[in-house]
């Protein structure tokens, strides 16, 4: 079985050093980078399985880095490593398309379960969301056009580009219409049922998705909320 590739990248030499021993330990083939700038070119010079990023680095943050692996690859899992306990940095990186974070001073028991909960998510969850959502590659979303091959939606004289996250959401929206989705429902269907995060990860991505479907986002009516429950994508006949 050939091994599973994490792209490493820590600015600071010891936890690097100690993030890659780890990491090998457990079965691991792990490269090192030790800026912004050379996780990029690892990135562009090999196929990984999973990247681990940290925030705060000198030439490239891991938000640059985060937003330039997405332009090129929307499946491959990232996990943000961060100091900062703040809610926005959080955020920030989950809008990027980042899929988990986790805060330091972290446990090795805990980065090694979101490591293997990430990887079977990323195995997993895009057949078993497609087969659910059973989506066509193109489809129209409250007024809204979606391009699954792309990953874009256009509104009106607008295109924005989509998530791998926020295109799931769609797809499971679309195969649900009408229907109240509660947030846990939302997370297990599009972030599996090991995820570690809240069900406030669905939340931001709702808010983020209605900036791009929504005519407007400050009164959505394509995805409305069911207080103390979740969320409805309110389908017209006119849609069918």
């Amino acid at each position: 079985m050939k091994p599973i590739q994490i792209l490493v990248a820590e600015d600071d030499p010891k936890i690097l050093t100690g993030l890659v021993d780890m990491l090998e330990s457990e079965g691991y083939r792990a490269a090192p980078a030790i800026d912004g700038e050379q996780a990029l070119k690892l990135f562009e010079s090999k196929k990984f399985d999973l990247v681990l990023l940290d925030i705060m680095m000198p030439s490239k943050s891991g938000y640059d880095v985060c937003r330039a692996i997405r332009s090129q690859d929307e499946r491959v899992p990232i996990i943000m490593l961060t100091a900062k306990g703040q809610e926005i940095d959080k955020v920030v990186g989950l809008q990027l398309g980042a899929d988990d974070y986790v805060t330091k001073p972290f446990g090795v028991n805990e980065l090694l379960a979101r490591i293997a909960a990430v990887l079977r998510r990323s195995r997993q969850n895009a057949k078993q969301a497609s087969e659910e959502a059973n989506a066509p590659d193109h489809f129209d979303f409250g007024g809204a056009e979606i391009d699954g091959l792309q990953y874009r939606v256009r509104r009106g004289e607008q295109t924005f580009d989509l998530s791998g996250r926020e295109l799931q959401l769609l797809e499971f929206f679309y195969a649900h219409p009408n229907e109240v989705l509660n947030r846990d429902r939302l997370l297990n269907a599009v972030w599996g049922i090991d995820y570690f995060g809240t069900t406030r990860t669905v939340d931001q991505h709702i808010a983020q998705l209605r900036k791009k479907i929504e005519p407007d986002p400050n009164n959505p009516s394509v995805i409305t909320t069911v207080h103390g429950v979740g969320y409805r994508y309110e389908r017209s006949q006119e849609s069918d």
